[in-house]
């Protein structure tokens, strides 16, 4: 999602920001955060390389000199951004999966979190042609071939599935059979892969509503303007159960292959070494340890069909 964009253990309720699709839809203007208390990480360094990858010991001896701002790391996210992916709208304190994920790439790249520094990119800019103000930007962004056109990802670093998100009383969340959840009016915001899946998959017959953000479907969500929305499965357990007023999470639908990646300029080098990372991370137990600890919760969302 993250969209395509929110853009979600158990989320907490005290949150009092309003989540953002498979990410929001803020400015770009880069602002910078120091690290305070990354996540602590069991993955190590391995000299060997992995399904033909650079070793991290040869990516460590060129990464420095590739990035941004030699010797320093810089990831981009949005802002403000929400949990599990992050906490308290800090990418810099380790916590929540995003962040986690991000310290352990930098970590097995060579670089202590003294040496990473955060900026802010809106979802929507991310993945814009064109130079990047970042190494790379974490952000839920799923990996689509007009993304790939212009932009290089990392492999995947969590898989996502779709989900629908409407009202408690609503005919949704009791009549969503494939035939039914063609007649209901959706809502989505611009660009994002929920709505992408509501025109590709659902292909329902009235058109779609698009909004500039995933706050103002919500909006109109809440208002009665649309029957549902359509977003990646862990947002839709937070906009359900924390940012929508009697919202429920009616089911997630089947894999369509969609994954986040990190993002990075096109052909940036430093592709082929976070790969390098994210695979140790694999190969170790990390991922998977990362995503039960924050992201176990959304085994239990119920699979419906389109």
């Amino acid at each position: 999602m993250k969209r395509s964009n929110l853009t979600l253990v158990a989320v907490s309720a005290a949150m009092a920001v309003s989540l953002a699709a498979c990410s929001s839809s803020s400015s770009s203007t880069s602002t910078t955060t120091q690290p305070t208390a990354p996540a602590t990480t069991t993955t190590t360094a391995s000299t060997q390389s992995i399904a033909g990858l650079p070793s991290l010991a040869a990516c460590q001896q060129t990464v420095k000199t590739q990035t941004k701002t030699p010797g320093v790391l810089t990831a981009a996210t949005d802002n403000p951004v929400y949990e599990p992916w992050f906490v308290n709208n800090t990418p810099s304190n380790g916590l929540g999966y995003e962040s986690a994920v991000a310290y352990d790439v930098a970590s097995l790249l060579g670089f202590p979190k003294e040496k990473v520094k955060w900026v802010t990119e809106g979802f929507d800019q991310s993945y814009a042609p064109g130079p990047k103000a970042f190494d790379f930007d974490i952000n839920e962004i799923s990996v689509t071939p007009e993304r790939s056109a212009v932009v290089s990802f990392s492999d995947s670093y969590y898989d996502t599935t779709q989900s629908i998100v409407t009202l408690k009383g609503s005919k949704v969340a009791t009549d969503h059979s494939p035939a039914a959840l063609k007649t209901y009016l959706y809502g989505d915001q611009i660009g994002t892969t929920g709505l992408a899946y509501i025109n590709n998959y659902i292909k329902p017959t009235q058109q779609p509503r698009v909004y500039n953000s995933l706050d103002q479907a919500v909006s109109a969500l809440e208002t009665h303007q649309i029957d549902a929305i359509v977003v990646d499965t862990p947002d839709g357990q937070y906009m359900a159960s924390s940012q929508v007023k009697g919202g429920v999470q009616v089911g997630q639908f089947p894999t369509t292959g969609e994954h986040y990646g990190m993002l990075l300029a096109k052909g940036n080098p430093l592709t082929t070494c976070v790969n390098s990372a994210l695979a140790t991370m694999d190969q170790q137990g990390t991922i998977a340890a990362l995503e039960k600890k924050y992201l176990g919760i959304y085994n239990a969302v119920p699979s419906i069909q389109p």
